[in-house]
This record gives C-alpha cells, sequence and structure tokens, in this order.
C-alpha cells in the first residue's frame, strides 16, 4: 500500500475511533481494548477452515468395493490413530487379569471382582456378573460407561447388568479413566494430549482398556465368540461406537447418546467432544458416520434422546448418521439389522428403563432369536444395588496414570543428536530441522491481504488498526502504534487481551519503535468465545496444529511488516510461557524477516506441561503430537539465527 493511500485512509475513517480516544482512562489502553474484529469471528473462520475437511462417506455401489474401503480405513484409524507409536510393550501378549474375591449376590446371578492391565502399569477394576447356572456357551456383553463420576456403580449401568446375567449372559461391567475409582487427577482426559507430545496416542489407553476388556470376556471357558456386545451411555455410547467399528469380534452394538457426525458438531456445539472424542488427525482418516457404516452387518442399535440435556440430541446426531450407515447395511441385504431408537420420555441424556429395554429386545433378536421365553421386559432388581464400598476392586498404590504415563514417556526425549558444532554441519542440520519442524507444526507460508480499519492520533501517538486476511482463511486484528519516524518495527504477542501489553508497548514507543500488537489464533479477541479449546481439538483433528496456525500467523505479520512499512526485519516480544513457542517456531522457519525474539516469563522446556500436569484445555498450544520427541526449546532455538534469541 502506497503511503499517500495510507493516509488517506486513516483520514478517512479516523471518526471511528474517536470513541476510544475520548473515553476516561488512559486512552492508549482503552483503544486497545477495543474489538477490531466482529464478534465470533475466529470461531466462525474454525468451522469454515474444518468443514470442508471432515470426509464424506465413499460411493461404494459393491459389496467389494465397501469392503476394500472398510479395511482400509479400520487400518488406518488403529495404526495412525489408536495406537500410534505405541510402545510394543503395551499391545504384545495376553490380557494381564487378575481375579479377585466374589460379592455377594442375589438369585439369578453372581459377582466377581477383577481387575487387568489396559497398559502396563495401568490397572483397571471390573466386576463381572455371571449367571447363576452357567453351562456350555454363552454370550458376553461389555457395559462402558460415560463421564458419571459414580463409574461403574451408577445404578441403571448395575440394574443392566444384573438384568443381563439373569438373562443367562456373562456381564462386565468395566471401569473408565477419571471416572469411579479411576478418579483422579492425573486421569483427566485432557491429561491424554500429555502423551500425544511424545509422540504416543493419548488415544491409546482408552482404546486398549476396551480391548483388553473384551479379551477379558473372551478369555472365559463359557464365552461365545459369535454372541459379544457392547453397550454404554454418553462418554460409553463413544466407546461402543469406537471398539465395535474397530474390532469385529463385537457382534452386537448399542451406543446410546454418545456420538454424532464432526459436521454435526460443528452446527451442534453442545455436542464437540473432549479430547478422546477429537483425536489429533482423525478426520484425516474418517468421520464418525464411516465408523457407524463400519458396524455393518452386524446387528446395531443407534439409541438416541429427544430432549436430551447434555448433547447428542437425537433430531440433530441420528439421521446423518442412519443416512450414512444405511446404504452399507443394503449392500449385505441386511437393512432390518441397523436401527434406531428415540426415547421421549424423560426424553434427557438417560439409559433408563425404557432406553434398556429397547437393548434387551436387540439381545433378544441378536442373541436368541429362536427362544419363545425371551422377553424384553426388564426384570425389577433394585434392591440388588450395591455400594461403592461394596464394588470397590483394590488396586495397586502406584496404579499408573495418563500423566504418569507421559511421565515415563518423556524420560529420554527428545530422540536427537547433539547441536553440530561445524558450522558446515549445522547449516545441513538446521536445513533438515527446519524441515522436520515445519511438517510436525503443520507451519503455512500465509499469504496476507491487509485492510486498514481505523486511524487516528492521541498524544503525539500515531495509531490504526488493521485486519490482516491470512490465506482468506484466517482474521488477525493488529493495533499499529508509532511516534514520530520510527524506523524500526516490533511486534508484540501475549496470551491475554492487547491491553495486557500497554506498559511494554509504552517501552518501546518510548524508544523510537513502531509497534504492532496482533491477537493470534485463540489469543485476546481470537478466543472462541464459547466451547473455546474444543475448536482447538476440532483444528486438530482434521490435521492442523494449534501452535503451528499461531507461528504461521506471526510469520506473517512479520513479512507483511517488512513489506509495508519497508524497513528491515522485526524483532518479535512474547509475552507469557504459552506464547513461547510460536515465538521460537516462527523464528525458526522465517529467519529472513525476524531478526530477533525476546522471550518474557519463557518457557524453558516442551516437558513442562507434562511435569505440571497440565491438561489441553489450559494451555492449547502445547501439545503438538510427536514435537517432544524430536524437539525441545533448545532445539528450536538453534534453528533461529546465532544470537537471536533473548530472555528476559
Amino acid at each position: 500500500m502506497s503511503m499517500c493511500l495510507r493516509v488517506c485512509l486513516i483520514g478517512c475513517v479516523v471518526l471511528l475511533l474517536q470513541p476510544a480516544l475520548t473515553s476516561a482512562g488512559d486512552p492508549i489502553e482503552t483503544l486497545l481494548k477495543e474489538p477490531i474484529l466482529d464478534v465470533n469471528t475466529t470461531q466462525g473462520e474454525t468451522i469454515r477452515f474444518v468443514a470442508p475437511q471432515v470426509p464424506p462417506m465413499p460411493a461404494c455401489s459393491t459389496l467389494a468395493e465397501w469392503e476394500a474401503y472398510a479395511e482400509q480405513i479400520r487400518s488406518d484409524v488403529l495404526n495412525n490413530i489408536m495406537l500410534r507409536g505405541v510402545p510394543d510393550s503395551w499391545v504384545e501378549g495376553p490380557v494381564n487379569v487378575e481375579m479377585l474375591d466374589a460379592i455377594p449376590g442375589e438369585t439369578g446371578y453372581r459377582m466377581q471382582k477383577l481387575r487387568y492391565e489396559a497398559v502396563p502399569g495401568f490397572w483397571v477394576p471390573a466386576i463381572l456378573y455371571l449367571p447363576e447356572k452357567l453351562e456350555g456357551k454363552v454370550p458376553v456383553f461389555m457395559n462402558v460407561n460415560g463421564h458419571d463420576g459414580k463409574g461403574k456403580q451408577a445404578n441403571y449401568k448395575q440394574i443392566r447388568c444384573i438384568n443381563q446375567a439373569r438373562r443367562g449372559i456373562i456381564a462386565l461391567n468395566v471401569e473408565w479413566i477419571r471416572m469411579g475409582q479411576l478418579n483422579v487427577p492425573g486421569n483427566g482426559h485432557g491429561r491424554l494430549n500429555q502423551l500425544d507430545l511424545c509422540g504416543i496416542s493419548g488415544l491409546a489407553p482408552f482404546y486398549l482398556t476396551m480391548k483388553r476388556g473384551l479379551d477379558v470376556l473372551l478369555s472365559l471357558e463359557n464365552a461365545d465368540p459369535s454372541r459379544v456386545g457392547v453397550a454404554g451411555l454418553s462418554g460409553g455410547g463413544w466407546q461402543t461406537i469406537i471398539i465395535s467399528s474397530l474390532d469385529t469380534r463385537v457382534t452386537m452394538a448399542n451406543p446410546v447418546a454418545g456420538y454424532s457426525s464432526l459436521s454435526t458438531r460443528l452446527q451442534t456445539f453442545a455436542d464437540l467432544g473432549d479430547s478422546e472424542q477429537t483425536p489429533s488427525d482423525f478426520a484425516l482418516y474418517a468421520d464418525y458416520k464411516q465408523l457407524t457404516g463400519l458396524l455393518a452387518p452386524r446387528p446395531a442399535l443407534l439409541t438416541y434422546n429427544a430432549q436430551d440435556n447434555c448433547c447428542f440430541v437425537s433430531a440433530t446426531a441420528l439421521p446423518p448418521l442412519l443416512e450414512a450407515a444405511q446404504p452399507i447395511y443394503r449392500l449385505y441385504g441386511k437393512t432390518d439389522l441397523l436401527t434406531s431408537h428415540v426415547n421421549a420420555d424423560p426424553g434427557t441424556h438417560n439409559f433408563l428403563q425404557e432406553n434398556r429395554e429397547a437393548l434387551y429386545g436387540l439381545i433378544g433378536r441378536a442373541f436368541f432369536p429362536d427362544d419363545d421365553t425371551y422377553s424384553s421386559v426388564e426384570i425389577p432388581c433394585g434392591d440388588d444395588i450395591k455400594t461403592p464400598e461394596e464394588l470397590h476392586v483394590p488396586l495397586p498404590d502406584d496404579n499408573a496414570t495418563l500423566n504418569s504415563l507421559a511421565i515415563a514417556a518423556m524420560q529420554g526425549l527428545p530422540e536427537t543428536s547433539a547441536v553440530p558444532s561445524d558450522p558446515v554441519d549445522l547449516v545441513k542440520w538446521q536445513k533438515d530441522r527446519r524441515k522436520l519442524l515445519s511438517e510436525l507444526v503443520r507451519y503455512r507460508e500465509y499469504a496476507v491481504e491487509a485492510q486498514a480499519e481505523a486511524g487516528g492520533e492521541v498524544d503525539g501517538t500515531s495509531i490504526t488498526t488493521w485486519r490482516l486476511k491470512c490465506d482468506n482463511a484466517w482474521s488477525v486484528p493488529v493495533v499499529e502504534l508509532s511516534r514520530g519516524k520510527a524506523t524500526e518495527a516490533v511486534i508484540l504477542i501475549a496470551a491475554d487481551s492487547r491491553a495486557s501489553l500497554t506498559q511494554a508497548i509504552e517501552q518501546q514507543l518510548s524508544d523510537g519503535k513502531r509497534v504492532l500488537v496482533p491477537d493470534l489464533w485463540y489469543c485476546g479477541e481470537c478466543h472462541p468465545r464459547e466451547r473455546d479449546y474444543l475448536f482447538a481439538l476440532i483444528l486438530q483433528t482434521v490435521g492442523e496444529r494449534p501452535v503451528g496456525v499461531q507461528a504461521s500467523q506471526l510469520a506473517a505479520i512479520a513479512r507483511w511488516s517488512r513489506e509495508q512499512f519497508r524497513g528491515a526485519a522485526v524483532s518479535v516480544h512474547a509475552h507469557g510461557t504459552f506464547m513461547t513457542q510460536p515465538a521460537l517456531i516462527a523464528a525458526a522457519l522465517e529467519p529472513k524477516a525476524i531478526k530477533s525474539t525476546h522471550l518474557f516469563e519463557a518457557q524453558e522446556s516442551l516437558k513442562q506441561p507434562i511435569r505440571e500436569d497440565i491438561s489441553f484445555e489450559k494451555g492449547v498450544n502445547q501439545f503438538t503430537f510427536g514435537l517432544l520427541q524430536h524437539f525441545d526449546i533448545p532445539q528450536i532455538e538453534a534453528l533461529a539465527p546465532s544470537h537471536s534469541i533473548v530472555r528476559h
């Protein structure tokens, strides 16, 4: 933009700044608090960015086409998502299970405490419900639960297990991570991203908890491998679709109010899921529509609630899943095996009697088709409900958590050689490592379109607000400030609002610098206004990385500044721990436009979030998959020009 045009723009819009410039208090601080973007601009842009990348169902006209596709999807999701980077010791060999005390049972069934290792050192408590008369091969059923703090003790889950056992089924009531007895801080679901940082799928403990649960059931002498069911509510519904779609040992599935398509979630924010529901890179291979199709041709009952007060309301969640899966069942000639149930009374988030009886009906059709005496009416068993103390399963005092698994995994990382001392070797090393860093953080060299939004002057400070559009995808608001003829530019970034930098801005202006203050993605006014960190998760699930978006935006601003103001390379001042990574990555990958990087309250190591047990929602740019496997802060810093990193 020419200087003449820029002055004209400022003159035309100077009146727009007058309310801010004449407000009480520090006029610059007041201006910094004024929004540049429309409300929820970044949230809307994130949705528009993600939506086209959700994979559609394939147009398979033959069964052979579908089965080839299904085999590839299962392989991709298992190897590239669930078990990515997992040590062999986590998956090799039979399940390690310990049968413990029996629990005094009631008429028609008996109960057995047990625990099993989902991964080495991570023991899962469970209760086995066994028919009183156990002869020959009988069906087995794994009952999983969702975000219910009572875990395996939840009465609606106990009733389900008792009714299965009284119908001649071996039922396993398995605890879920962060619920019931596994309800400890280090097991918060946002901690799975700590494992991601180490290059090990944080979803693996979740998946292996389910897989090993099936292993336990199928290792039993009376287990019939042709009759294996799974059911659960909410997070248990999510577990049901995951294990049932990926493990064909499951022969019948009933997910209850547990999932919807990623496309649905972008329209119905209540459906946006936590870390386990939207793992890194999942949508590069599949959506939940595909997973629903993978249930074919096995009997499946999709249960949803009409007025769900949590998530996955039937009217929005169910139709896209049926539309996706019905053609697949049609290819098998088994359209009658895909069924659905919508609960209207009470219609809230539940697995109460009506929904349970819908399950019992499916069990009868799938497991006991020739039994004329079978009934789907629930057997009353309210007096059989056990207390938490009665269901308590002893666990090792040092039982692993997601956090302790990550602490163990980070030992010896990063897996990299020392920075070469020879100048020639260093240049080659930096080139190779920059390429790797760029790939890990999904760095993009954004093109920038700049629009001056408003301009004016206050107390001798020239102020212009800008809207920068990066690759026509991301709007970045920037406030430009200067006094007199500034010959050098500095970019100031912080995770908080721009106004938090008022003192730092004043210092730079006093030093004669032109100051640019942007809000990067997820910072300041670019922070999503609702369901904030869930948008960071869904960005990751299509293959992007929050820190990569931030670093790419910062580098683009530096290039734009250099061109716009016809000056030398700029300096970056990063304030706050969570701004260390984007600043260093931008410095490493844009060494021409960024001459120096100054870090205030700097992060010393990528291991800090693991050591401090930080959950994803508290630091969305801290958990780039596999970054710690190859880099720590010193290795990233070594990619920037020599002596260009300054800590304060």
